[in-house]
């Protein structure tokens, strides 16, 4: 699932455009120019604020708020941009820095992800932009421009590129004379956190929580003497511990200027064993899944509280990966929920419970890289999902690995987590198109060996562009084809229908492409259950049985007044 407007997430991861037309054309005119690049004099400074972005949007500002301040990933510092496209916004993020009439400048940023531009507007002479079509590594994008005669300040630039994914920028410079703002100073250290208290414990894990320490923009939380996970508030839980177990915490703060000393140790000892959570609500028969969002990219803000009725199986958007290879643990994203409490959220899993509804932990998204591809990291990824279960109450997991997924271990992992969690475990799956082409690959894979524990597979049938169906033909997305032909390959290649299931965008907003209207999936699962309502293909045969539907997310459901669910939901309850 996308984290940003058009993934994906999730997270999370998909092909790449041909790039032609109009973007063709910007890219040469960017192209002409990138040859400008003069070298610094030892008396210049950088101008620009903010450059490193561990102030958050402070002296930037990003059209129809599609930039924000995220930890990960950074090059330096605790801070970096993660600015997403969505619709006819490319995700432009901006600042006016003061600059002298008659003076050349050296402007560069590191930019990872999606497609990225770096450029400045306002010169006074030639304006000037450079880009990238995107890159998993940080990667340095370089120009220069000189001022007019009588330019006092100019407009610094990055934004993406339309239906592409979200890109990453770190360590903007506009390197030259001071033009008047002087070189931001940098920060000091932080001091050491105080008030260091351990909360909440389960068999596998212990809750921490800290008082929150001025200038600082992270947390680093010690196990034993070992860094264990960081966090960018002031809790965090530290996950795949020993159940009766006594361990020594401590934690420090970070932020551009380095790390503080460790604040004073505490003891925590692990819940002994047999203290798991029970099982869940029955998933129904046919069921809705919709993916909420632990931060604001945009979207409607919601608590849990606020996902509609229509909803039978929440997943929370999403796990984070810690140091240990295949751990994962789960920050709630306070600050861009406006607000809304830790103790607020657990709350509220347990009153969507109430209501028969499973809440559930999903696991990748379109940025979300957690790596299970030995023993180790298959059990370490087994005990932190189930330590979160223990601890939040969770009732399962939701896999959406779009980097990459190694179906040896992974079904290793699942297995393990089942029997650790018993009979009431719900596991979804949510892989991009692609991944579910052929039964030898990774993903369809892993879901026909966890045959016996799984809940649903609901395929991203978007940001894909043309697919091959069930019958060999090519459909292009958005289509009822599309959704039909392929879930057909699904149905035929050896999952129950009952473990098959639609993922489709929630709105317009909600995917860089393959948005259909809610009567398109509804078409679709008429055709799938009861042969009606089908396009060009028609399967051999009707899988009245069909699990259901799913969105990406619940949250631009809302954005769009609840449309998809208002009209999926009753349909989906309404199957046969």
């Amino acid at each position: 699932m996308e984290r940003s407007a058009g993934r994906s997430h999730r997270r999370r991861r998909r092909s790449r455009p041909v790039l032609g037309g109009t973007l063709a054309v910007v890219a040469a005119a960017a192209l002409t120019v990138t040859g400008l690049v003069s070298t610094a004099q030892a008396a210049d400074v950088n101008n620009a604020k903010n450059a490193g972005f561990e102030s958050g949007l402070a002296n930037w500002t990003c059209s129809g708020g599609s930039g924000a301040a995220v930890s990960s990933p950074v090059r330096s510092g605790t801070s970096a941009l993660k600015a997403t496209p969505a619709g006819q916004d490319n995700a432009r993020c901006s600042q006016s820095v003061k600059v002298k009439p008659n003076s050349t400048y050296a402007l560069s940023s590191w930019v990872q992800g999606g497609y990225a531009y770096l450029g400045v507007s306002g010169t006074g002479t030639t304006d000037v932009s450079t880009w990238t079509p995107g890159s998993s590594s940080w990667t340095k994008l370089s120009t220069s421009f000189k001022t007019g005669a009588n330019t006092t300040s100019v407009t610094v630039y990055t934004h993406g590129w339309y239906g592409q994914a979200a890109y990453f920028a770190d360590d903007v410079e506009v390197t030259g004379p001071d033009g008047g703002g002087g070189e931001e100073p940098g920060p000091v250290v932080p001091a050491a956190p105080a008030g260091l208290t351990a909360g909440a414990t389960t068999t596998s894990s212990v809750a921490l929580s800290w008082n929150a320490v001025s200038g600082a923009t992270g947390y680093k939380v010690y196990r034993n003497g070992v860094q264990a996970t960081t966090s960018t508030g002031t809790s965090a839980t530290v996950t795949g511990l020993t159940a009766d177990t006594a361990y020594q915490f401590s934690v420090s703060a970070t932020n551009a200027a380095g790390e503080s000393v460790k604040s004073a140790a505490i003891n925590a000892r692990t819940a002994k064993e047999g203290t798991g959570p029970g099982p869940g609500p029955a998933v129904p028969k046919h069921a809705v899944t919709g993916y909420w969002q632990n931060f604001n990219n945009g979207a409607a803000v919601q608590k849990l509280t606020d996902v509609p009725a229509d909803y039978d199986i929440i997943a929370v958007s999403f796990a984070d990966a810690t140091p240990t290879p295949g751990q994962v643990t789960f920050n709630l994203d306070t600050a861009g929920l406006n607000g809304y409490t830790d103790a607020q959220f657990r709350a509220d899993i347990k009153t969507k419970q109430a209501q028969g509804k499973n809440v559930i932990i999903s696991i990748g998204g379109e940025l979300g890289t957690v790596r299970v591809d030995n023993d180790a990291s298959a059990t370490a990824f087994a005990n932190s999902v189930y330590a979160l279960m223990q601890d939040y109450g969770f009732n399962g997991v939701d896999i959406d690995l779009e980097n990459g997924l190694n179906a040896t271990y992974m079904t290793k992992a699942l297995r393990q987590l089942s029997a650790k969690a018993g009979s009431g475990l719900v596991i979804t799956m949510a892989p991009q198109t692609i991944d579910m082409q052929s039964t030898s690959g990774e993903y369809f894979k892993t879901a026909l060996n966890i045959k016996d524990i799984l809940t649903v597979v609901n395929m991203q049938y978007y940001n894909s562009g043309s697919m091959l169906g069930c019958d060999g033909k090519v459909y292009s997305q958005g289509s009822v084809d599309f959704l039909t032909a392929l879930a057909c390959i699904q149905l035929e290649g050896g999952l129950a229908p009952s473990q098959v299931g639609i993922g489709v965008p929630a709105s317009t907003r909600g995917a860089g492409s393959g948005y259909v209207s809610p009567s398109i999936v509804n078409a679709a699962l008429d055709c799938l259950t009861k042969g009606t309502n089908c396009g060009s293909f028609k399967p051999s045969k009707t899988y009245p049985s069909l699990r259901g539907a799913m969105t990406w997310s619940t949250n631009w459901d809302a954005t769009a007044g609840f449309a998809w669910s208002k009209a999926v939901g009753p349909h989906v309850r309404s199957l046969p």
